[in-house]
């Protein structure tokens, strides 16, 4: 996470630098355009094409880690691990699941929406057709990313 700050605030501060060398330059022309001018106006574009490329750097990571604590928030959640949740004495919710089992199911779910957003209907179909909960454990690419495993099938004795 620092190298990607350091890596954003480095381009803010050449793109801030490209700015001021072009308003330098423009006042001490008069604002005519000069080779000068003319160079520093192309690295000015060249700084704020790398700033834009870092701020979109730290927002991936931002949004990874925004991710990354939903999903254990939601596994505390489910698993009742949450302090004051819903899992609590007295309530009357679903059963805590395993984390390890929603952890796969999350994954597996992933794996689908990836699979789906580049067109293989193929991944959907197995699924359908005895994917979770239906005995069907196996991932149409083997084992693959999602950590798919028999142990998907107690969802559906449950």
């Amino acid at each position: 996470m620092e190298s990607t700050i350091e890596s954003l605030n480095a381009a803010y501060q050449d793109f801030i630098s490209a700015a001021t060398t072009v308003l330098e330059l423009r006042h001490s022309s008069g604002g005519e355009d000069t080779p000068a001018t003319a160079t520093a106006l192309e690295v000015f574009k060249q700084r704020w094409e790398l700033f834009r490329v870092a701020c979109d750097q730290a927002e991936e990571l931002v949004e990874s880690v925004r991710q990354r604590i939903g999903s254990e928030c939601l596994v505390d959640e489910a698993t009742g691990a949450g302090a004051g949740g819903a899992s609590g004495p007295g309530s009357q919710g679903i059963p805590p699941i395993s984390a390890v089992r929603l952890e796969q199911m999350s994954k597996a779910v992933r794996w689908l929406v990836i699979e789906l957003q580049h067109g293989s209907g193929g991944a959907a179909g197995g699924v359908a057709g005895g994917g979770v909960g239906h005995g069907g454990g196996a991932h149409p690419h083997g084992p693959g990313p999602t950590g798919f495993d028999a142990r998907f099938t107690e969802d559906g004795a449950q």
